[in-house]
């Protein structure tokens, strides 16, 4: 693909709400660092999200909450550097956007101008409806996130599918509404029943993207790691593996370890050798009495 073909093809906001009034569906998974983010776009998935899952699933923390500022910043670079046409998105990360609106701002500034992102996604409904609008007359482009909110695990008490009931679904749908009407682009359904996220895509006019949600979204995005199997925490029911990396890697790694000690590796067509002119100067050299 040449660089005009590249151009042509690249993936913004107003061809991500495109897609909806297209009825196309919308592809987004989460990325870290070079090599992931250059294979997951040149798979050709719309979205790459440099999610604060990567606490999780990069850093070993046991929640999304202690990742700071700079750790994303360090992967949000590392993944730009390997993205060609995906809309590249990342997130705030908890405590960037909950003392202040000018506190978030200024994050966000840091992502677009310091590391290249061109969007934001930060969790909350109606109550971050300002922040939204702060954000978006600053044309920073914001994905919105509702549902189960992984930044509110201790109020939420743990990773609960949510908007089981009339009265809670319907504080969902109105958060949706809110979060549209405030000017984001697009937002997250996670883990709330494929009945409620069908209403709430059908009432917004700017797309859902489900994790947890079920088919009637807009589009879906999964964790990078999940879908290659790469997380050590149990599969949530709505994961879907594509490959199972892990096997793959440990074997591989037995491998390496039991060639090494059994002297297998390296062999001669892995070694560097001298010419044969060499060689035999040297052994002219050592031949010599001292």
């Amino acid at each position: 693909m040449d660089q005009n073909s590249q151009a042509v093809s690249k993936v913004t906001v107003p061809v991500i709400l495109d897609r909806k009034l297209r009825g196309e569906k919308i592809t987004c998974l989460t990325a870290y660092d070079y090599p992931t983010a250059r294979l997951v776009d040149e798979a050709g998935i719309d979205m790459i999200l440099v999610g604060d899952s990567l606490a999780q699933t990069v850093l070993g923390y046991n929640s999304t909450v202690p990742v700071t500022v700079e750790e994303m910043l360090h992967h949000l670079r590392a993944a730009r550097r390997g993205i060609r046409r995906a809309l590249l998105i990342v997130d705030l990360p908890y405590g960037a956007y909950h003392v202040s609106d000018e506190q978030a701002l200024a994050c966000s500034v840091r992502f677009l101008k310091e590391a290249g992102a061109e969007a934001v996604k930060f969790e909350g409904g109606r109550k971050r409806a300002g922040l939204v609008r702060r954000l978006v007359e600053a044309e920073i482009p914001v994905l919105g996130h509702i549902g189960l909110t992984p930044q509110s695990i201790h109020t939420m008490g743990g990773y609960r599918v949510q908007g089981r009931t009339l009265d809670s679904a319907s504080e969902l749908l109105a958060d949706a509404e809110a979060l549209e009407e405030a000017g984001a682009f697009a937002v997250v359904l996670e883990g709330i029943p494929r009945e409620l996220a069908a209403i709430i895509t059908r009432r917004l006019r700017i797309p859902t993207i489900g994790i947890g949600a079920g088919p009637d979204c807009d589009g879906q995005v999964l964790v990078f790691h999940d879908l290659v199997g790469l997380s050590f925490a149990p599969r949530a029911r709505f994961v879907r593996s594509y490959a199972d990396l892990a096997e793959t890697l440990r074997q591989a790694f037995l491998n390496f370890r039991t060639d090494v000690a059994e002297g297998r590796y390296p062999d001669d067509h892995e070694s560097y050798h001298w010419s044969a002119a060499l060689r035999e100067q040297f052994e002219k050299e050592m031949s010599r009495p001292a």
